[in-house]
């Protein structure tokens, strides 16, 4: 035989091989179960158990990529689980593919593990062949375990009410302490920084977040909600509360009979708001609203605490899925309104600097009942949704709306000495560059009334708000100075990040604090959009 032969056969015998070890692997991949499923839904995983998970499902199928996304404060490998037709794990990989990139994360808040544990089932299906035509114009990108340190701290005292798991769950913050749902704009965690870092290399289209709420008792499965600063893009808010998460409701219904809706709570007791559906905070701190402020298309998930533990984990399963397939089947129309937002120029346009919630038309809510259960090992009361559905027409406050605004400017002059604030744009992907030489320059400078600094600190911080008035002047700007121009993909971020009256940005979170002191003007200056 010659050489030729040999090696060709030496290849078809290494291709059967292979193919054998492919099929040997996905027809054990059947029987694979998460710690949830092989403790009748008593305990969830830890961080072990989610690697040792993935690890498998990589080996099952050669379209599954195991890779990491990042840090946590303990040092954990965050874990980034890769799905599709591509080479390998890797950013080039994936974007080269052309395809539309969705990106699932759960256990933000490692209390909240529904989403953990139906991200865990959703990769065991697809390393079984399962929803193989997604593949056809999606590449997949798995975290399902962001926040890895706060889910070792398992306490059944956490998440008190909440039914399940009874073995124990771990902890809202992460090991510093800090909220992660909190911390996209000033990214002080290795957490946060790892994510940001993520989206600036993989940059998916989609970025979807899987919670677990409380709250009002309801007769809904599941909540949901798009970004909500009124500064998102309103083509891509269109497609979501239009036409998206719409179709996710009527497919879980059709499916499993369960009902899902726009995220909403009625007024806190002793609140003297009007009796109404009440959605969260509109500010880019929270995952999904800064993904809003990057032009993609975030997707808020809360699974409802007083479902069981196995039905929050199925809700966020199904929930998933009808996401997924609606990115399937609109692949194309999803990549096209994010480069549309992208490429639009919001110099010259008005924007929201602070924000309040507007009443829409009434809607039906459905309003529940839950019994109290014992928790069998700690003895402390759970409360379990029933089957009961009472239906009320309220007003739905679902939308902000601006109640200050603000013309972007052509740019910001960020002063060179202000590393921080230069790091922290670097770190969000913003693109600036220094002046080459000094210039004399017309712009609008913001004048310093007074200063409000709260009296609570909140996440370590005591956030910090501006008062007072722009003024039109000609000044010198020092060579080394950096422009930040707003015609830019992230120009909305950078809006949220530099404007003196921002609700969320630099001055709020204290990067200022040190050039403030004593100062009459904003040290920030910004070139108008004549």
């Amino acid at each position: 035989m010659s050489r030729a032969r040999i090696r060709v056969a030496a290849l078809a015998a290494a291709g059967l091989a292979s193919a054998l070890a492919t099929a040997d692997a996905q027809d054990g991949i059947e029987s694979l179960q998460t710690r949830a499923e092989r403790t009748a839904y008593e305990e969830t995983s830890r961080y072990a158990d989610v690697m040792a998970f993935v690890k498998k499902v990589e080996h099952a199928s050669p379209r599954i990529h195991l890779t990491t996304l990042g840090y946590s404060h303990e040092g954990r490998a965050l874990p980034l689980v890769v799905v599709g037709d591509v080479a390998d794990a890797s950013a080039e990989s994936v974007m080269a593919s052309g395809k539309t990139r969705v990106f699932v994360q759960a256990n933000i808040h490692a209390g909240e593990v529904a989403g953990k544990e139906a991200v865990q089932l959703l990769l065991r299906s697809l390393a079984a062949g399962e929803r193989d035509e997604w593949l056809d114009s999606l590449v997949l990108l798995f975290a399902p375990i962001y926040n890895a340190d706060g889910n070792e701290i398992v306490r059944l005292t956490n998440r008190p009410r909440q039914h399940g798991p009874v073995g124990g769950m771990g902890q809202r913050a992460n090991a510093q302490g800090l909220d992660l749902n909190r911390d996209h704009m000033k990214l002080e965690s290795p957490e946060a920084h790892s994510l940001v870092a993520f989206m600036r290399s993989y940059d998916p289209h989609v970025l979807m977040d899987l919670h677990t709420t409380n709250g009002t008792i309801r007769a809904y499965h599941l909540l949901y909600a798009p970004p909500l600063h009124p500064n998102t893009d309103q083509a891509m808010d269109g497609l979501l509360r239009s036409q998206w998460l719409p179709a996710t409701t009527r497919g879980i219904r059709d499916e499993h009979g369960w009902e899902t809706y726009f995220y909403g709570n009625l007024p806190w007791r002793g609140s003297r708001a009007e009796r109404g559906w009440y959605t969260y905070d509109h500010r880019p701190r929270y995952n999904t609203n800064y993904v809003g402020l990057r032009n993609r298309f975030g997707i808020l998930s809360e699974a409802y605490s007083y479902a069981t533990f196995e039905e929050r984990v199925l809700a966020t399963l199904a929930f998933v899925e009808e996401v997924l397939e609606f990115a399937y089947l609109n692949a194309a129309t999803v990549r096209r309104l994010t480069e549309e937002a992208d490429a639009r120029d919001l110099t010259g346009s008005r924007l929201a600097l602070r924000a309040q919630l507007q009443p829409s038309d009434s809607v039906e809510i459905l309003l529940g009942e839950v019994v109290e259960e014992r928790n069998p090992y700690s003895g402390r009361v759970m409360l379990r949704m029933t089957d009961a559905r009472s239906p009320e027409l309220l007003p739905e406050f679902g939308r902000f709306r601006a109640v200050e605004s603000a013309l972007a400017p052509t740019a910001y002059l960020v002063p060179a000495e202000l590393g921080s604030v230069l790091d922290l744009l670097d770190d969000h992907g913003i693109e600036w560059w220094p002046l080459k030489r000094a210039e004399t320059r017309t712009v609008r400078r913001f004048l310093i009334d007074s200063t409000l600094i709260s009296g609570r600190e909140y996440q370590g911080h005591l956030q910090r708000e501006l008062f007072g008035r722009l003024e039109t002047v000609d000044v010198s700007v020092p060579e080394g100075t950096a422009l930040v121009p707003m015609a830019q993909p992230l120009g909305r971020l950078v809006f949220a990040l530099l404007e003196p009256r921002s609700d969320d940005g630099v001055v709020n979170w204290n990067f200022l604090d040190e050039a403030l002191e004593g100062a009459e003007a904003y040290p920030i200056l910004m070139v108008p959009a004549f």
